[in-house]
């Protein structure tokens, strides 16, 4: 049993007490190491009927030549995901009926394609592939994700292998992209080139995917499994979210390492992380992340799929004996207790420009909430090249970074981009605002989001022009209770739901202020408070941004240089209306 989600996020001070573990129960939860692998719903049936990476030889052999009619339901609504495959929403269904229709009814007979993208790492040539995908089979659709992956749409079950010829063809996949597996491993977008890394995670990134992904031993896990490594030392992976995480640090006695992170998740019930107080030297994080991978396959909650992730166990176990269990059970050998990683000196998210460790340079830009599309992904291919780089990064804050750019093409190129609508400079709200799929593909949707946000950015620039912001604020946009666009961490997020204004039930969010993450703007990571009774109309989220930045501005603490998030939590309830 859980406390209440209101409660959760108004307790910046207590983010973990968001989650508990299920009570005691004569029931088993399904934690194949106590209760044996008996499935115990029919999802855990389905899973050890046929897994998942199976559904891949009968889309290629019968459903790619029978059409969508042919698919098998639970291949459909469930292996298919393993593939980085859901079916999207039917056009034309609002959000209020969300809740009351099958997903037979919600969906439509074309997919999302996830391509996974483990720590961001693209090549000019990756991105053509991807563009002409998005452009010949995905009606011009292609979106930026907060995990750093890219989804396009409109896919038909009958072009997918040739989707998948034409990724592999360029070293990219779209396995485990999505499902009860490991997911993306979320990687520093300035791996291998800043000159202020303390080390190149690429290597521990390479060795967990070459050995792990795809491996039948980890592909039946009770939900999915997030992962993050950074060697920046801005801690640019959001790993407090992430069931395990690996964020560098230098030990004053065995050099530099990483610090291990588990538990931390959103959704519905939010839970930052915890450090295990481990050290990591790079060569043992493979074998770590594996070990934490077995302990939430082997001991994770199965019964009950809300609460089958790594977040409960954690909260039953506490961190001395999941460390104690790691290290017993699955490495065979203690690790030495680590230091703590220092705070953030420097924004995450890489916008703008930045010396690389080489000389040249490295230029962060910010499409308007990941939204991009074929045309304009090719035409990036041909920017960069033109400017004598054929490589870039995607980052967990829906952003692009182009690397190795000699120093007399960046303005040059900074021009270029910005014809493109990817912005090296943009207003600190453009750079802070990120949103989800939202009702226009995603069937759990309630609200639109990438539109509303990118209507709320550009009149907000105009609105603000002349305002002097301190520092970045984070707006957050998502279209369902779920947290894709991780609401409870940002600065101001929105939470899409039905909302009651003057009398009358409309689309429109749920208000959450001053969370944060890692960064060098806080000190602690912390999740938002919600204010009884605040909540904004779809067509509003510029008004009340407005509204509030400005009452920020008059309010603040200016000689303690206060951030909105200390005031959001300071402020009366009256001032945050």
């Amino acid at each position: 049993m859980t406390i209440s989600e209101t409660e959760a996020l108004s307790s910046p001070e207590r983010p973990r007490a968001a989650v508990r573990p299920p009570r005691p129960s004569s029931k088993p939860n399904g934690q194949w190491k106590i209760d044996g692998t008996a499935p115990l719903n029919g999802n855990e049936e389905w899973k050890q009927e046929g897994g998942g990476l199976d559904v891949r030889e009968r889309i290629e052999s019968t459903y790619a030549q029978g059409g969508f009619a042919s698919i098998d339901p639970t291949d459909l609504h469930g292996r298919f995901r393993w593939w980085g495959l859901y079916t999207q929403r039917k056009p034309g269904i609002d959000g209020g009926r969300t809740a009351t229709l099958s997903p037979e009814e919600l969906e439509d007979e074309y997919f999302m394609l996830r391509v996974r993208i483990d720590g961001g790492q693209l090549t000019t040539e990756q991105l053509r592939v991807i563009a002409g995908i998005s452009t010949e089979f995905g009606r011009d659709t292609a979106d930026i994700t907060d995990r750093q992956n890219i989804q396009l749409h409109w896919i038909r079950v009958e072009d997918v292998p040739e989707i998948w010829r034409r990724l592999e063809g360029v070293g990219l996949q779209t396995t485990e992209a999505c499902g009860d597996v490991p997911r993306v491993i979320l990687g520093s977008p300035v791996a291998g080139i800043a000159a202020d890394e303390l080390i190149d995670p690429t290597p521990q990134i390479d060795e967990i995917t070459e050995r792990f992904i795809g491996d039948e031993s980890l592909a039946n896990l009770p939900r999915k499994f997030k992962s993050a490594i950074t060697g920046h030392p801005s801690q640019d992976v959001v790993h407090e979210i992430n069931d395990v995480a690996f964020v560098a640090v230098e030990h004053p006695e065995l050099g530099v390492g990483y610090d291990l992170w588990v538990g931390g998740a959103l959704s519905t019930t939010p839970r930052l992380g915890e450090r295990l107080g481990v050290f990591v030297r790079p060569d043992q994080v493979a074998d770590a992340w594996h070990g934490v991978a077995q302990i939430f396959r082997d001991y994770g909650y199965r019964r009950l799929r809300n609460k089958a992730r790594l977040k409960f166990l954690l909260a039953e176990w506490g961190v001395e004996k999941f460390r104690q269990v790691l290290q017993d059970e699955y490495l065979g050998a203690a690790l030495p207790d680590g230091p703590a990683p220092a705070k953030p000196k420097t924004h995450g998210d890489h916008v703008g420009v930045h010396r690389q460790k080489d000389g040249r340079f490295y230029i962060g830009v910010t499409p308007i909430v990941g939204r991009v599309s074929g045309p304009i992904l090719t035409k990036l291919a041909d920017v960069i090249e033109a400017h004598g780089s054929t490589r870039l990064r995607t980052t967990p804050h829906q952003k692009l970074v182009i690397l190795d750019v000699p120093e007399e093409s960046v303005e040059p190129l900074i021009a270029d981009l910005d014809a493109l609508g990817l912005q090296a400079r943009p207003s600190l709200l453009r750079r802070g605002t990120i949103a989800c799929t939202g009702i226009e593909f995603c069937k759990l949707a309630i609200v639109e989001t990438k539109v509303n946000a990118t209507a709320a950015v550009l009149d907000l620039e105009e609105r603000l022009k002349g305002f002097d912001l301190p520092h970045p604020i984070s707006l957050h946009v998502n279209g369902c209770p779920n947290s894709c666009a991780r609401i409870q961490t940002a600065d101001i997020g929105l939470k899409g739901q039905l909302v009651m204004i003057d009398g009358e039930q409309v689309p429109g969010y749920q208000v959450h202020l001053g969370g944060g993450l890692a960064s060098q703007d806080r000190d602690e990571p912390g999740l938002g408070r919600t204010v009884r009774g605040l909540k904004v109309a779809a067509d509003g989220i510029a008004d009340y941004v407005d509204r509030v930045v400005r009452r920020f501005l008059d309010e603040r603490d200016a000689a303690a240089d206060e951030t909105f998030a200390q005031w959001a939590h300071r402020a009366d309830e009256e001032a945050l209306q």
